[in-house]
């Protein structure tokens, strides 16, 4: 099924993000986007494709058309869903599945909530506790949330619908945004520049008190 260019945007953006935080960590983690996952041997229609989902243990950036649980029994422990134009599918009929295929936690985001239907709601989150079924434990409107997966924020920003995106946000209450790896880069060649800005002034500094001592030094020994 077709998916608008802003559910692909904010799904490409958070793949990518995500899995700097776990290279960051360096932990070994496969952070796949719309590839489809299978749960039952021999049936192909037991299968979701999650717009974002991880895979722990498995080597990132490696090639997977797409994954069968039982020939590694490796499970997804997140899926996030990005609502579509299909706003019944995302958000009606999926928890049921992700439970059946055994995620541990399940994170729905709507970006476009604020629409006629009042039920909408930015960030639903699901969970399992033990061996339960999935049950919500949060729907909210507010621009974040906490992954208990992620062991960080999810924050969804933009001053328009055309420029929401979902960031990763740390903190205690969520409001520092891990940075992407363009932005890492930005942040230390700003730094690596005001260094050397400052290892420069210190070096004028120096010269000119040096001046100072000559020329001190050379009035006090005129006779």
């Amino acid at each position: 099924m077709g998916e608008g260019s802003l559910q692909r945007f904010v799904s490409e953006l958070l793949r990518a993000l995500i899995e700097r935080w776990y290279l960051e960590q360096k932990k070994t983690v496969f952070v796949g986007a719309n590839q489809f996952v299978y749960w039952k041997q021999f049936d192909p229609n037991r299968k979701l494709a999650p717009d974002v989902f991880l895979l722990p243990g498995v080597q990132p950036g490696i090639k997977i058309d797409s994954w069968k649980t039982w020939e590694s029994g490796i499970v997804p422990p997140l899926a996030i869903e990005v609502v579509s134009q299909d706003y019944l599918k995302d958000c009606r009929d999926a928890p049921s599945s992700y439970d059946e295929l055994g995620v541990k936690e399940l994170i729905i985001f709507d970006p476009d909530f604020e629409t006629a239907r009042s039920e909408r709601l930015r960030f639903q989150v699901y969970r399992r506790v033990g061996k339960r079924s999935l049950a919500r434990v949060e729907a909210t409107n507010a621009e974040h949330i906490k992954s208990s997966v992620l062991g960080c924020f999810l924050r969804s920003v933009g001053a328009d619908l055309d420029t929401t995106r979902l960031r990763l946000a740390t903190g205690p209450e969520g409001k520092t945004i891990f940075p992407t790896e363009a932005e890492a880069q930005h942040t230390a060649r700003v730094a690596e520049h005001a260094a050397l800005e400052i290892e420069h002034a210190a070096r004028v500094e120096a010269e000119a008190e040096n001046a100072r001592l000559r020329a001190e030094l050379k009035r006090l020994r005129k006779p």
